[in-house]
């Protein structure tokens, strides 16, 4: 019983030495009878389609860079703002000549110190104001023939905004100058003209 026992085990030890032997060899010896590994990998066309199509996307990632850099350097984009347009505290800041295609909606426009602020158009320059509901409720027209306001009441004040010199609305007009000069002929419309002159 126990030389059966040691001859088993060397037998286990030797077939186990030569497994160990087999495997350890770099040709890899293949027992009779069994099937040949198959290769793990990507060979052939599959290769060459994955090495076209790695290549594709780096020139298209080059590419996309590029033209991201040369919109950049176009436009002139920087960390403030885009081209002369620049976002400050304050608000956004708008230099040079600038061409608005739709509606501006903003509270305050101010131009620069010892700048004029000039508004140009090819057909006429028109101001809205409006209520909270959207409602008109004034409006200035300046065009190539005349100027026209529309509103409820109009107002000529003095330099210091103080002293109303004109104002016109539906009932009547006001003169609030001390003196009035008219150096043209009055002509009235209607079958009498009555002129009212208070001190």
């Amino acid at each position: 019983m126990h030389s059966d026992g040691t001859i088993k085990l060397a037998v286990l030890l030797l077939m186990t030495q030569e497994q160990y032997i087999l495997a350890s060899q770099p040709g890899g010896l293949q027992r009779p009878g069994c099937p040949a590994p198959y290769p793990v990998g990507i060979y052939g066309w599959r290769k060459r389609c994955l090495y076209f199509f790695i290549l594709l996307l780096l020139v298209t990632m080059i590419v996309n860079l590029a033209l991201t850099i040369w919109i950049l350097k176009v436009m002139n984009f920087t960390v403030d703002g885009m081209g002369n347009l620049r976002v400050t505290k304050e608000g956004v800041r708008l230099e040079g000549i600038s061409e608005f295609l739709l509606p501006l909606y903003v509270k305050e426009i101010k131009s620069r110190r010892e700048s004029p602020l000039i508004l140009q158009s090819d057909r006429n320059v028109t101001v809205n104001a409006r209520n909270d509901l959207g409602q008109l409720t004034g409006q200035l027209t300046v065009g190539s023939e005349l100027v026209e306001a529309q509103c409820q009441r109009f107002e000529v004040r003095s330099a210091d905004g103080e002293k109303v010199l004109f104002s016109a609305d539906e009932n009547e007009v006001s003169i609030g100058t001390e003196k009035l000069r008219v150096t043209a002929v009055i002509v009235c419309e209607y079958s009498a003209c009555d002129l009212h002159f208070s001190t």
